[in-house]
């Protein structure tokens, strides 16, 4: 699998006075050293979530097996989590999935449930006992229809955008298949027209991944 050197963990490349001053700013504010404060939204149920590997690695790509292994079991945890699942895309180092929840704190609880036992699995094939796979997984509530569309588009050209494809329906751990096959092409044209990710995520991992 291909990745970016890039990408790395925003954490690694701060210098240390840098690092004392993000500590401190959280300390300041009452949230945890390393974690994101997960908050309800008073005015939607619909969510990106975002996860990533520690250091952006691609754990999860180590092999297409283990691709389609965590997909089917991440998309399973989402359909009791969530009202509605709209989108996911699995990529080897990090995966993204816009869903409707009625508690987005109940499915974060869940999520690292999952990302426990997946690093318990992973290490042990590996033989890497105690090596850290994941990262907080971080959530963003939608502010609009059209928040929501761009966000929908983002998730499902995510592979076209780290380089992995050149059409979405050419990714296999993603659901863009489903998506053309329930709306049609035309339509999923004219709301990629209407919403277009443009630079949504350009530079960004979560500051808290």
């Amino acid at each position: 699998m291909p990745t970016n050197p890039e990408t790395m963990y925003r954490w690694r490349k701060m210098s240390p006075e840098q690092q004392r001053e993000v500590l401190a700013e959280r300390r300041r504010y009452g949230r945890p050293p390393h974690s994101p404060p997960h908050i309800e939204s008073d005015t939607t149920s619909c969510y990106l979530i975002t996860a990533a590997c520690f250091e952006h690695r691609p754990f999860i790509g180590y092999a297409s097996q283990r691709m389609s292994a965590f997909e089917q079991e991440l998309v399973d945890l989402l359909g009791t989590q969530c009202s509605h699942v709209y989108a996911w895309t699995i990529l080897p180092n990090h995966y993204h999935s816009l869903v409707d929840t009625p508690s987005v704190k109940g499915l974060l609880k869940k999520l690292v449930q999952l990302h426990g036992r997946s690093s318990y699995l992973w290490n042990r094939v590996e033989d890497c006992r105690g090596r850290q796979v994941w990262c907080n997984a971080a959530e963003t509530a939608m502010k609009s229809e059209g928040h929501f569309y761009a966000t929908w588009n983002y998730v499902l050209n995510n592979a076209v955008r780290h380089g992995y494809v050149t059409q979405w329906i050419e990714w296999p751990y993603c659901n863009a298949v489903e998506y053309l096959q329930a709306i049609g092409r035309d339509l999923a044209l004219k709301r990629w027209q209407a919403y277009p990710p443009y630079d949504f995520g350009k530079g960004w991992d979560p500051p808290e991944l």
